[in-house]
């Protein structure tokens, strides 16, 4: 069965790469699972209601921007944001929102300025997979507050 599972995220890795690479019109070689859609691939705001269009398209599902991309509910609330930085509440409510993400190596830096690098094809085909109910879990994180 564990050769089965692996074979199933492989096969949406696959499906991914092909999709964000149509999308973004970049060699489907660059597209690694840790390659950032923005930084990396030079995904702009527009590609992302595209990137959206397609993987509904290829994997039968139904997207909400803000379940994939949630970064814009956070520029404006102070108990989420405050100084640049994300809070402990913020946080949170990232890892309610991104249940599919793996946030360990944001929580030390919390800067609302690298949320985008949270957008990695990795990502993107974990989401798919948690979405098609196959998903890799994220690893739980351990809290900061004190």
């Amino acid at each position: 069965m564990l050769v089965q599972s692996v074979s199933v995220i492989g096969e949406i890795d696959a499906r991914v790469a092909r999709v964000l690479a149509e999308a973004l019109n970049v060699d489907e070689a660059d597209v690694t699972p840790g390659a950032t859609l923005r930084g990396d691939l030079g995904a702009e705001s527009i590609d992302f209601l595209d990137i959206l269009f397609r993987l509904e398209h290829e994997f039968g599902i139904r997207i909400p921007r803000e379940e994939l991309f949630p970064e814009a509910i956070f520029r404006d609330d102070l108990e989420f944001v405050q100084g640049g930085r994300m809070t402990d509440k913020g946080l949170a409510e990232l890892r309610t929102r991104m249940p599919f993400a793996d946030l360990t190596g944001f929580e030390g830096d919390r800067r609302l300025t690298a949320v985008p690098d949270l957008l990695t094809v990795d990502l993107v085909s974990g989401y798919v997979a948690w979405k098609l109910g196959r998903g890799r879990p994220a690893p739980v994180a351990s809290s900061s507050a004190p």
